[in-house]
């Protein structure tokens, strides 16, 4: 067979966008969010342990708008992949394969981390 000829792999272009395509993809990406979020926490404990002026300092960081962005995306990667983990271990003991019932679970993983995350941030920030 000419090199050419070759079959190709199936890729992202070839297949059509689906639910269930899209949790998966930001299963691992909000995994991914989380470990870097925990390196932040890191940062807030230890200067926390440091002393009251480097904690001060790291604290009016992440108090900033741009850390509340970060704290904010955090949250909602922490209720996803919270609520996607729950909907793969339905998966594993065998409930939820059908076509409707798995778009109906994607989108209701989607609707908790939307209520959770806002309802996380007006409870701690008192809205």
């Amino acid at each position: 067979m000419a090199a050419g000829n070759r079959p190709l792999s199936p890729h992202l272009q070839v297949y059509r966008w689906q639910l269930t395509m899209l949790t998966s993809i930001l299963h691992r990406l909000s995994g991914v969010g989380l470990a870097l979020g925990l390196l932040l926490v890191t940062w807030w404990l230890a200067a926390a342990a440091s002393g009251p002026e480097y904690f001060d300092m790291v604290h009016g960081i992440m108090g900033s708008w741009i850390g509340r962005l970060i704290l904010l995306g955090f949250t909602a990667a922490l209720y996803f992949h919270l609520c996607n983990g729950i909907r793969h271990l339905l998966w594993d003991i065998g409930h939820g394969f059908e076509i409707e019932t798995a778009k109906r679970m994607g989108y209701l993983v989607f609707f908790v981390t939307v209520l959770a995350t806002l309802g996380t941030f007006m409870v701690g920030y008192g809205g």
